[in-house]
Protein backbone atom coordinates (compact mmCIF):
# COMPACT_ATOMS: atom_id res chain seq x y z
CA UNK A 1 0.00 0.00 0.00
CA UNK A 2 1.56 4.03 -1.18
CA UNK A 3 1.37 6.66 0.97
CA UNK A 4 -1.31 8.00 -0.68
CA UNK A 5 -3.98 4.73 -0.26
CA UNK A 6 -2.91 5.30 3.46
CA UNK A 7 -4.38 8.56 3.72
CA UNK A 8 -7.05 8.08 1.71
CA UNK A 9 -7.97 5.71 4.42
CA UNK A 10 -7.81 7.33 7.37
CA UNK A 11 -8.23 11.50 6.13
CA UNK A 12 -9.28 13.56 8.86
CA UNK A 13 -9.10 16.99 10.39
CA UNK A 14 -5.68 15.85 12.15
CA UNK A 15 -4.17 15.88 8.50
CA UNK A 16 -4.97 19.31 7.26
CA UNK A 17 -1.47 20.56 6.85
CA UNK A 18 0.49 23.87 9.07
CA UNK A 19 -1.78 27.09 7.28
CA UNK A 20 0.28 29.63 9.30
CA UNK A 21 0.39 32.40 7.15
CA UNK A 22 -2.14 31.88 5.13
CA UNK A 23 -5.35 33.58 3.98
CA UNK A 24 -8.37 32.28 4.06
CA UNK A 25 -12.17 33.06 2.42
CA UNK A 26 -14.99 30.83 3.46
CA UNK A 27 -18.41 32.18 2.60
CA UNK A 28 -21.26 30.81 4.91
CA UNK A 29 -18.63 30.32 7.99
CA UNK A 30 -21.46 31.54 10.41
CA UNK A 31 -22.77 27.73 10.50
CA UNK A 32 -22.67 24.41 9.07
CA UNK A 33 -19.79 23.02 7.29
CA UNK A 34 -18.94 27.02 7.00
CA UNK A 35 -18.45 27.00 10.50
CA UNK A 36 -16.45 24.01 10.80
CA UNK A 37 -14.22 24.95 7.61
CA UNK A 38 -13.35 27.84 9.39
CA UNK A 39 -12.95 26.64 12.83
CA UNK A 40 -10.14 23.80 11.08
CA UNK A 41 -8.62 26.25 9.41
CA UNK A 42 -8.31 29.06 11.62
CA UNK A 43 -6.80 26.49 14.39
CA UNK A 44 -4.23 25.21 12.22
CA UNK A 45 -3.18 28.62 11.71
CA UNK A 46 -5.07 30.27 9.13
CA UNK A 47 -6.20 33.94 8.87
CA UNK A 48 -10.14 33.07 8.38
CA UNK A 49 -12.11 35.56 6.26
CA UNK A 50 -15.53 34.70 7.51
CA UNK A 51 -17.89 36.04 4.41
CA UNK A 52 -21.60 35.92 6.24
CA UNK A 53 -24.80 37.73 5.66
CA UNK A 54 -26.52 37.30 9.45
CA UNK A 55 -23.74 39.41 11.59
CA UNK A 56 -25.45 38.32 15.10
CA UNK A 57 -24.86 34.74 14.06
CA UNK A 58 -21.31 35.33 12.77
CA UNK A 59 -20.24 37.06 16.29
CA UNK A 60 -21.86 33.50 18.17
CA UNK A 61 -19.95 31.99 15.70
CA UNK A 62 -16.76 33.74 16.75
CA UNK A 63 -17.20 32.86 19.98
CA UNK A 64 -17.47 29.46 19.17
CA UNK A 65 -14.25 29.10 17.34
CA UNK A 66 -12.61 31.13 19.82
CA UNK A 67 -13.79 28.51 22.63
CA UNK A 68 -11.18 25.83 21.48
CA UNK A 69 -8.84 28.03 19.21
CA UNK A 70 -8.69 31.19 21.54
CA UNK A 71 -5.77 32.83 19.48
CA UNK A 72 -7.80 32.47 16.25
CA UNK A 73 -7.11 34.93 13.52
CA UNK A 74 -10.40 35.71 12.44
CA UNK A 75 -11.82 38.96 10.11
CA UNK A 76 -15.83 39.46 9.42
CA UNK A 77 -17.18 40.39 6.28
CA UNK A 78 -20.84 41.36 5.38
CA UNK A 79 -21.76 39.22 2.41
CA UNK A 80 -24.58 38.66 1.04
CA UNK A 81 -24.94 36.11 -2.41
CA UNK A 82 -28.18 37.15 -2.97
CA UNK A 83 -27.03 40.75 -4.27
CA UNK A 84 -24.47 41.18 -6.41
CA UNK A 85 -23.76 44.64 -5.34
CA UNK A 86 -23.28 43.25 -1.51
CA UNK A 87 -20.77 41.15 -3.34
CA UNK A 88 -19.07 43.52 -5.25
CA UNK A 89 -18.50 45.25 -1.97
CA UNK A 90 -17.83 42.50 0.25
CA UNK A 91 -15.08 41.70 -2.57
CA UNK A 92 -13.86 45.09 -2.66
CA UNK A 93 -13.14 44.80 1.15
CA UNK A 94 -11.77 41.40 0.73
CA UNK A 95 -9.23 43.18 -1.52
CA UNK A 96 -7.81 45.61 0.27
CA UNK A 97 -6.85 44.05 3.09
CA UNK A 98 -5.61 40.96 1.34
CA UNK A 99 -3.95 41.55 -1.65
CA UNK A 100 -2.79 37.48 -1.94
CA UNK A 101 -5.42 34.72 -0.78
CA UNK A 102 -4.57 31.30 -0.35
CA UNK A 103 -7.97 29.79 -0.24
CA UNK A 104 -11.39 30.55 -1.15
CA UNK A 105 -14.44 27.82 -0.51
CA UNK A 106 -17.25 28.75 -2.28
CA UNK A 107 -19.15 27.11 0.60
CA UNK A 108 -22.90 28.57 1.28
CA UNK A 109 -25.91 28.12 -0.19
CA UNK A 110 -29.80 27.63 -0.11
CA UNK A 111 -31.93 24.33 -1.23
CA UNK A 112 -35.06 23.53 -2.10
CA UNK A 113 -36.97 26.89 -0.97
CA UNK A 114 -40.09 27.93 -2.49
CA UNK A 115 -39.61 30.03 -5.56
CA UNK A 116 -38.34 33.79 -4.64
CA UNK A 117 -36.86 36.20 -6.30
CA UNK A 118 -33.34 38.68 -5.43
CA UNK A 119 -33.27 42.39 -5.83
CA UNK A 120 -31.23 41.78 -9.08
CA UNK A 121 -34.50 39.87 -10.68
CA UNK A 122 -32.59 36.43 -10.27
CA UNK A 123 -34.12 33.19 -9.11
CA UNK A 124 -33.10 32.70 -5.25
CA UNK A 125 -31.27 29.00 -5.56
CA UNK A 126 -29.41 30.20 -8.95
CA UNK A 127 -28.47 33.56 -7.37
CA UNK A 128 -27.09 32.22 -4.19
CA UNK A 129 -25.77 28.92 -5.05
CA UNK A 130 -23.81 29.90 -8.11
CA UNK A 131 -24.07 33.54 -9.36
CA UNK A 132 -22.69 35.12 -6.00
CA UNK A 133 -19.87 33.11 -6.17
CA UNK A 134 -19.59 33.35 -9.68
CA UNK A 135 -18.73 37.24 -9.24
CA UNK A 136 -16.78 36.78 -5.58
CA UNK A 137 -14.31 34.60 -7.23
CA UNK A 138 -14.11 36.20 -10.66
CA UNK A 139 -13.03 39.90 -8.25
CA UNK A 140 -10.93 37.68 -6.19
CA UNK A 141 -9.09 36.13 -8.67
CA UNK A 142 -6.23 38.45 -9.20
CA UNK A 143 -5.46 37.70 -5.33
CA UNK A 144 -5.29 34.56 -5.73
CA UNK A 145 -3.20 34.51 -9.29
CA UNK A 146 -0.60 36.14 -7.03
CA UNK A 147 -0.44 33.91 -4.37
CA UNK A 148 1.67 30.53 -5.34
CA UNK A 149 -0.62 27.26 -4.98
CA UNK A 150 -3.77 28.89 -4.23
CA UNK A 151 -6.84 27.21 -4.34
CA UNK A 152 -10.74 27.93 -4.85
CA UNK A 153 -13.05 24.77 -3.90
CA UNK A 154 -16.68 25.13 -4.48
CA UNK A 155 -18.94 23.03 -2.90
CA UNK A 156 -21.22 21.03 -4.60
CA UNK A 157 -24.20 18.49 -3.74
CA UNK A 158 -25.20 14.67 -4.81
CA UNK A 159 -28.24 16.82 -5.93
CA UNK A 160 -26.07 17.71 -9.07
CA UNK A 161 -26.92 14.24 -10.81
CA UNK A 162 -30.99 15.81 -10.64
CA UNK A 163 -29.73 18.75 -12.26
CA UNK A 164 -30.14 20.12 -15.35
CA UNK A 165 -27.50 22.17 -17.27
CA UNK A 166 -28.53 26.18 -17.07
CA UNK A 167 -30.65 26.72 -19.94
CA UNK A 168 -29.58 30.48 -21.02
CA UNK A 169 -33.25 31.19 -22.70
CA UNK A 170 -34.56 30.38 -19.22
CA UNK A 171 -32.01 30.57 -16.41
CA UNK A 172 -34.17 31.48 -13.86
CA UNK A 173 -36.50 28.75 -14.33
CA UNK A 174 -39.73 31.40 -15.36
CA UNK A 175 -43.27 29.34 -15.37
CA UNK A 176 -41.38 26.22 -14.88
CA UNK A 177 -40.19 26.18 -11.19
CA UNK A 178 -39.99 23.56 -8.73
CA UNK A 179 -37.65 23.93 -5.69
CA UNK A 180 -35.64 20.23 -6.13
CA UNK A 181 -35.70 21.11 -10.06
CA UNK A 182 -34.38 25.02 -9.38
CA UNK A 183 -31.66 23.15 -6.54
CA UNK A 184 -30.29 20.71 -8.76
CA UNK A 185 -29.67 23.26 -11.85
CA UNK A 186 -27.54 25.28 -9.37
CA UNK A 187 -25.64 22.55 -7.94
CA UNK A 188 -25.00 21.38 -11.49
CA UNK A 189 -23.72 25.08 -12.22
CA UNK A 190 -21.66 24.83 -8.65
CA UNK A 191 -20.13 21.30 -10.47
CA UNK A 192 -19.58 23.11 -13.88
CA UNK A 193 -18.36 25.56 -12.58
CA UNK A 194 -15.46 24.30 -10.25
CA UNK A 195 -14.16 21.83 -13.33
CA UNK A 196 -14.89 25.05 -16.05
CA UNK A 197 -12.86 27.35 -14.23
CA UNK A 198 -9.72 24.68 -13.59
CA UNK A 199 -10.17 24.21 -17.42
CA UNK A 200 -9.10 28.18 -18.28
CA UNK A 201 -6.46 27.99 -14.83
CA UNK A 202 -4.59 25.13 -16.94
CA UNK A 203 -5.50 26.72 -20.11
CA UNK A 204 -3.44 30.10 -19.00
CA UNK A 205 -0.81 28.00 -17.22
CA UNK A 206 -1.89 29.63 -13.77
CA UNK A 207 -0.75 28.35 -10.32
CA UNK A 208 -4.14 28.30 -8.92
CA UNK A 209 -6.11 25.17 -8.77
CA UNK A 210 -10.34 24.95 -9.14
CA UNK A 211 -11.37 21.29 -6.91
CA UNK A 212 -15.20 20.61 -6.25
CA UNK A 213 -16.10 19.08 -3.10
CA UNK A 214 -19.51 17.59 -1.53
CA UNK A 215 -20.40 17.40 1.71
CA UNK A 216 -23.19 13.89 1.35
CA UNK A 217 -25.95 13.84 3.57
CA UNK A 218 -24.86 15.92 6.32
CA UNK A 219 -26.88 16.98 9.19
CA UNK A 220 -26.34 21.08 9.27
CA UNK A 221 -28.79 23.79 9.50
CA UNK A 222 -28.88 23.79 5.67
CA UNK A 223 -32.27 21.37 6.16
CA UNK A 224 -33.81 23.60 9.11
CA UNK A 225 -33.74 26.59 6.47
CA UNK A 226 -34.52 24.11 3.76
CA UNK A 227 -37.93 23.24 5.47
CA UNK A 228 -38.74 26.63 6.70
CA UNK A 229 -38.04 28.00 3.73
CA UNK A 230 -40.47 25.66 1.72
CA UNK A 231 -43.39 26.05 4.23
CA UNK A 232 -42.44 22.78 5.74
CA UNK A 233 -42.44 21.24 2.32
CA UNK A 234 -42.59 17.08 2.72
CA UNK A 235 -39.85 16.44 0.83
CA UNK A 236 -37.58 19.08 2.29
CA UNK A 237 -39.21 17.61 5.90
CA UNK A 238 -38.21 13.68 4.55
CA UNK A 239 -34.33 14.74 3.52
CA UNK A 240 -34.21 16.81 7.32
CA UNK A 241 -35.95 13.72 9.16
CA UNK A 242 -33.01 11.92 7.36
CA UNK A 243 -29.96 13.73 8.29
CA UNK A 244 -30.91 13.83 11.69
CA UNK A 245 -31.17 9.88 11.59
CA UNK A 246 -28.37 9.16 8.84
CA UNK A 247 -26.32 12.38 7.88
CA UNK A 248 -23.19 13.07 9.13
CA UNK A 249 -22.20 15.61 11.58
CA UNK A 250 -20.89 18.99 10.30
CA UNK A 251 -17.48 17.96 11.49
CA UNK A 252 -17.58 14.78 8.88
CA UNK A 253 -19.42 16.89 6.04
CA UNK A 254 -16.98 19.55 6.05
CA UNK A 255 -13.96 16.99 5.76
CA UNK A 256 -14.35 16.52 1.90
CA UNK A 257 -13.98 20.30 1.34
CA UNK A 258 -11.09 20.66 3.80
CA UNK A 259 -9.24 18.03 2.14
CA UNK A 260 -10.26 19.62 -1.47
CA UNK A 261 -8.78 23.50 0.29
CA UNK A 262 -5.84 21.63 2.38
CA UNK A 263 -4.46 18.21 1.27
CA UNK A 264 -1.15 18.18 -0.35
CA UNK A 265 -2.00 15.28 -3.03
CA UNK A 266 -4.95 17.15 -3.93
CA UNK A 267 -4.60 18.12 -7.65
CA UNK A 268 -7.04 21.07 -9.73
CA UNK A 269 -9.97 19.64 -11.43
CA UNK A 270 -10.65 16.97 -8.79
CA UNK A 271 -13.87 15.86 -6.92
CA UNK A 272 -14.07 15.40 -3.12
CA UNK A 273 -16.36 13.33 -1.09
CA UNK A 274 -17.78 10.67 1.35
CA UNK A 275 -16.60 7.55 0.39
CA UNK A 276 -20.17 5.64 0.03
CA UNK A 277 -22.11 8.50 -2.04
CA UNK A 278 -23.57 10.41 1.02
CA UNK A 279 -21.53 9.15 3.95
CA UNK A 280 -18.02 8.04 4.74
CA UNK A 281 -14.53 9.28 5.31
CA UNK A 282 -13.39 11.72 2.34
CA UNK A 283 -11.76 10.39 -0.88
CA UNK A 284 -11.14 11.84 -4.15
CA UNK A 285 -14.39 10.90 -6.24
CA UNK A 286 -14.97 10.13 -9.81
CA UNK A 287 -15.89 13.08 -12.45
CA UNK A 288 -19.25 11.54 -14.24
CA UNK A 289 -21.39 13.24 -16.65
CA UNK A 290 -18.68 14.33 -18.79
CA UNK A 291 -20.56 14.12 -22.05
CA UNK A 292 -21.89 17.29 -23.30
CA UNK A 293 -19.91 19.10 -20.32
CA UNK A 294 -17.74 21.59 -22.77
CA UNK A 295 -20.84 22.77 -23.80
CA UNK A 296 -22.77 23.16 -20.57
CA UNK A 297 -19.36 24.65 -18.99
CA UNK A 298 -19.38 26.80 -22.22
CA UNK A 299 -23.07 27.81 -21.66
CA UNK A 300 -22.91 28.57 -18.09
CA UNK A 301 -20.30 30.99 -18.78
CA UNK A 302 -22.43 32.76 -21.02
CA UNK A 303 -25.05 32.86 -19.05
CA UNK A 304 -23.24 34.33 -16.25
CA UNK A 305 -21.76 36.94 -17.43
CA UNK A 306 -24.56 38.20 -19.29
CA UNK A 307 -26.76 38.13 -15.91
CA UNK A 308 -23.81 39.34 -13.33
CA UNK A 309 -22.72 41.81 -16.21
CA UNK A 310 -18.98 40.25 -14.34
CA UNK A 311 -16.28 38.48 -16.97
CA UNK A 312 -14.58 35.72 -15.41
CA UNK A 313 -11.24 35.40 -17.57
CA UNK A 314 -8.08 34.09 -16.13
CA UNK A 315 -5.60 35.98 -18.68
CA UNK A 316 -6.96 39.47 -17.90
CA UNK A 317 -7.63 38.52 -14.07
CA UNK A 318 -3.54 37.85 -13.90
CA UNK A 319 -2.92 41.27 -15.38
CA UNK A 320 -5.32 43.05 -12.87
Amino acid sequence: MNIHSEVEMAWTSRNIPDQTGRIAVVTGSNGGLGLVTARELAAKGAHVVMAVRNQDKAARAIEEIRTTSPDASLELIALDLSSQQSVREASAKVLAAHPRIDLLFNNAGVMAINESRTVDGFEMQLAVDHLGHWTLTALLLPALLRTPGSRVVTVTSTAHHIGRPVDATNPHLQGRYGPWRAYGQAKLANFHFGLGLQQRLRRAGAGTASLIAHPGLSDTNLQTVSVESSSGGASQRFFHSMAKLTGMTADDGALPQLRAGTDPLAKGGEFYGPLFMNNGRPVRKPVLRRLGMDQAVAKLWEVSERETGIALDVPSAGRT
